[in-house]
């Protein structure tokens, strides 16, 4: 409404709207009043490059055509036959540059630049000389007997079958304990964090519970929230399990992240 009134160049009332704005701003809670606000501030910038455009300032604009006509004076252009190239050729200056016209130009325009200082080598310059080429040593292939191709598979499969034994055995003894606490009391559920935390070995805390992954994804066991929203976990009986293969083919996984600091 006040267009006109803002747009004056000796009137404060845009610099006002915007202080009366903030302090409206620091109230805001509803997505609406900011909505509100932001149109307000594109209303605003757009007054303020009005008013900017208005402004009239006193500075001489750079003219081009003046500069390199002032510039080809200093170094020297030689106008000979002025007059018939004018003929041919409009609004073109004539004449030609002599050869130390871009000596002089470089001359003047070095005072205002700083220049690196030189590097110079303390014990003269260091003769570059190409490097020697290296002799190349051809490697003797090994020879691939029969025997050496035998011994290697055997080896890493070996390594590989006690590893999944070492796990099939903890995993075993781990299902062992959960069962054995069901039957002495069944009406007890164990928590799962109780189960799995070593309170005095963190990777002790992270074997135990890749350990315990595979009971429950073999369908051993399952895990449940108590009335605290915590897991349980418990075993799962036969006839449970082949019922729960039948209806749910595919077993939900997840992954769980647990770091020194929450372990602790």
């Amino acid at each position: 409404e006040n267009r006109e009134d803002m747009l004056n160049s000796k009137s404060n009332k845009l610099t006002e709207a915007l202080e009366e704005a903030n302090k409206l701003f620091s109230g805001v809670s509803c997505a609406r009043e900011a909505a509100l606000d932001a149109q307000f501030l594109v209303l605003a910038s757009n007054l303020g490059k009005e008013k900017a455009n208005e402004l009239h300032s006193e500075m001489t604009a750079f003219d081009s055509p003046a500069f390199a006509e002032d510039l080809l004076t200093f170094m020297g252009l030689n106008r000979i036959e002025v007059e018939e190239k004018d003929s041919d050729n409009e609004g073109f200056s004539g004449g030609y540059l002599p050869s130390n016209a871009w000596h002089k130009l470089g001359a003047e325009t070095e005072k205002y630049f700083r220049r690196a200082p030189s590097f110079h080598y303390m014990l003269g310059s260091f003769k570059s000389e190409p490097p020697v080429p290296r002799q190349r040593i051809e490697r003797q292939k090994k020879a691939t007997g029969r025997e050496e191709k035998r011994a290697m598979p055997a080896q890493l499969k070996k390594m590989e079958e006690s590893h999944q034994e070492a796990t099939e055995k903890e995993v075993e003894r781990i299902l062992g304990l959960l069962q054995t606490h069901f039957k002495n009391d069944p009406d007890m559920p164990i928590s799962f964090f109780d189960l799995v935390i070593d309170p005095n070995s963190f990777a002790r805390t992270v074997e135990n519970i890749f350990h315990v992954s595979f009971i429950i994804r073999d369908g051993f066991a399952r895990l449940k929230l108590d009335e605290d929203k915590l897991p349980i976990i418990e075993p799962v009986k036969d006839d449970e399990g082949k019922e729960d293969d039948r209806s749910n083919l595919a077993r939900n996984q997840a992954v769980i992240s647990l770091s020194h600091q929450e372990w602790k």
